[in-house]
């Protein structure tokens, strides 16, 4: 979870929002224990590769264009029968067969009635409506036709009278369940029955009556794109050649009033859909009916999934994504990974890093204290290691009077060491132990002269928030500074007032949270001015404290604030806004606080203006690179705060 922060943080100061970047961390993912990373963008691209195999699986035709197989087949078997027969009997025949109209379907309605002279021919014409009638049971019930293998061609008759009795009673036990259900007045003893008749027929096994009408709701939509993805002159071969094996039968009515039950109970299937999508299937292949219906449901899933996974529409949460169509299109392991980042989406919230307001995310309190924590943490690990010597700062009173009074030595302290005391402590100790040699001093024994507390001081930070900040890509790094300053004075100088001024082409003074929050507005202007203006407003309401101004920038002034509050922006700057800044200098320097100015990049204007003020001022002038920005600062506030008033 930690990880999982720290990673929208990093994009946070980087000057996205906390939704961009709960996101983008969604989308990536976070890598484990091997570097392994699941994350949307990954799982959306195994969509998108099934989708396209998917596509090349065949055409959609496939059960019209075997039906006109098998009756050619069978035609071609009857004539060379009838040709091997003499008599006016057989002539008729073959004119009969000459007289059928082209379409599939007519042709094989017009044959039911015909009197077939070789077995064989007669054989492969029944197979065409059986095959047809076994794959669309099968494909409406996913799965059904091993359940009632009476249905397939190859059963003889009284295995086919059986399978279609035991099949119409299913679905008019069905539909009487499916009608008391939309009225409210079915219970669950009812479902329990019908299953336990009928249960076998069900291979998927449902657990309640809604499990039910989900899966039967959604081959119904799938048979009903099939249709709608073939072209007129096929899905009227289709429809006439379905109508005659399920109405023969006497399935076709009650199959009807099942679609029509279940488009009631779940309008919000895809009922309707599939026009045009016939010619996303590009395979060479002829699918059969259920593997053509199959195929257009797989790829609407997939279509749907990948809308899922891309979290393109406002307002999108990981909830939407349906975990069971993850399962059933991409796998359980993709199902297990797309629940983690669930559960890493909602702790986030739940264990309080996050917050929303408004449908909109921001980092909690308990979140900008981690990130501050990290930053200052990222800070003293460089002023340790590197050249400018200053260690981490107690908050017993190191610039303070003597006491008179001492305490134990702790990491980080730097007030001067009680000789006598700790050479006292050395002394008792071993003679505790029964150590009579030369007195060997431990960590343990050192003691620290006390101090009185150093006053407070009234710190003002003024960092740019200009277009080029964001563009030169130093907004991550002024951020992260603000932060580790901010947590510096908040856990080691609480005495101490902070106030954080940003300012682009207007200041405006921000706390933490809304610092860590800010976007860029891409807007021009560096207006100083404004700035110190408020800097000072701020050193003022604290007249007890050391007042410590520290500017953060990369650009020379180009904006000043009208008499009528409006912003004035120009390049190069004006000799007016020039004028303007120096004067809120003068007001500090006289006010006695020192203005320090960290300066970004090489901007000869800026160096310039920086080295005349810090004439006037008395302030210094630092040019940090972006990676040791907040070890600047941070070092130069802890000896600003020693102070000169």
């Amino acid at each position: 979870m930690r990880r999982a922060l720290d990673a929208i943080g990093d994009r946070v100061l980087s000057g996205e929002n906390v939704r961009e970047a709960l996101r983008d961390l969604l989308r990536r993912g976070l890598p484990d224990e091997n570097g392994r990373r699941t994350g949307l963008d990954s799982l959306r691209a195994r969509a998108e590769r099934m989708r396209k195999e998917t596509s090349r699986r065949g055409r959609l035709d496939g059960a019209v264009t075997r039906a006109r197989a098998q009756l050619d087949q069978a035609l071609a078997s009857e004539r060379e029968e009838l040709s091997l027969r003499d008599g006016d009997e057989a002539r008729f025949a073959e004119a009969q067969l000459d007289a059928l109209p082209r379409s599939t379907s007519a042709a094989v309605q017009e044959l039911s009635e015909y009197r077939w002279a070789s077995k064989e021919a007669e054989q492969i014409y029944r197979q065409i409506l059986d095959g047809l009638r076994s794959d669309v049971i099968d494909q409406q019930f996913n799965g059904m036709r091993n359940a009632l293998q009476g249905l397939g061609p190859d059963a003889d008759p009284q295995q086919r009278a059986a399978a279609m009795a035991a099949m119409n009673e299913m679905l008019d036990d069905l539909n009487s369940l499916l009608d008391k259900h939309a009225r409210n007045q079915d219970t669950p003893e009812d479902f329990e029955q019908f299953m336990a008749k009928h249960g076998q027929m069900f291979p998927d096994d449902p657990q309640n009556v809604d499990e039910l009408i989900d899966s039967l709701a959604r081959q119904a939509a799938a048979a009903e794109r099939l249709m709608n993805a073939l072209s007129p002159q096929q899905r009227e071969e289709l429809q006439g050649l379905m109508q005659q094996a399920l109405g023969d039968a006497g399935l076709a009515a009650k199959m009807g009033q099942l679609t029509d039950n279940l488009r009631a109970l779940r309008p919000g299937e895809a009922w309707g859909q599939g026009r045009g999508e016939g010619r996303r299937m590009k395979g060479q292949g002829e699918l059969g009916y259920g593997d053509a219906a199959g195929a257009l449901q797989e790829l609407a899933d997939l279509d749907d999934l990948i809308d899922q996974l891309s979290q393109d529409h406002a307002g999108a949460t990981l909830d939407d994504i349906d975990v069971e169509t993850v399962e059933r299109s991409l796998g359980a392991g993709a199902a297990a990974d797309v629940q983690a980042l669930q559960e890493l989406e909602r702790e986030l919230e739940r264990q309080g890093w996050l917050t929303r307001a408004d449908g909109a995310l921001t980092l909690s309190p308990k979140a900008l204290r981690r990130l501050g924590q990290s930053a200052l943490r990222q800070v003293f690990a460089h002023l340790g290691s590197g050249r400018r010597g200053e260690h981490d700062i107690r908050d017993a009173g190191a610039a303070g009077e003597a006491t008179g009074a001492s305490r134990r030595w702790e990491f980080g302290d730097e007030q001067p060491i009680d000789v006598v005391r700790s050479l006292r402590n050395a002394v008792h100790r071993q003679a505790a132990a029964g150590n009579r040699g030369g007195i060997q001093l431990l960590a343990e024994d050192f003691e620290v002269v006390e101090t009185e507390r150093r006053a407070s001081a009234a710190v003002a930070l003024c960092v740019d928030l200009s277009f080029s900040m964001i563009s030169e890509g130093r907004w991550g790094p002024m951020k992260e500074t603000a932060l580790a300053l901010a947590h510096l004075v908040a856990t080691r100088f609480p005495q101490d007032a902070l106030q954080i001024v940003g300012f682009g082409r207007y200041a405006s003074k921000l706390t933490v949270e809304q610092l860590a929050g800010i976007e860029p507005d891409y807007v021009q202007g560096t207006n100083l001015q404004h700035a110190l203006s408020i800097a000072g407003r701020h050193l003022r309401r604290h007249p007890d404290a050391e007042p410590v101004v520290l500017v953060v920038t990369d650009g020379e002034p180009t904006a000043h604030l009208e008499p009528d509050g409006t912003a004035y922006f120009d390049y190069p700057p004006t000799q007016t806004t020039i004028s303007l800044t120096v004067a809120e200098v003068d007001a500090l320097t006289r006010y006695g606080a020192a203005i320090n100015v960290f300066m970004l990049g090489e901007n000869e204007g800026l160096r310039r203006f920086v080295d005349a003020i810090a004439r006037r001022n008395g302030g210094r002038v630092f040019t940090p690179g972006l990676e040791n920005l907040g070890e600047y600062v941070v070092s130069d506030y802890l000896k600003s705060r020693r102070g000169r008033k």
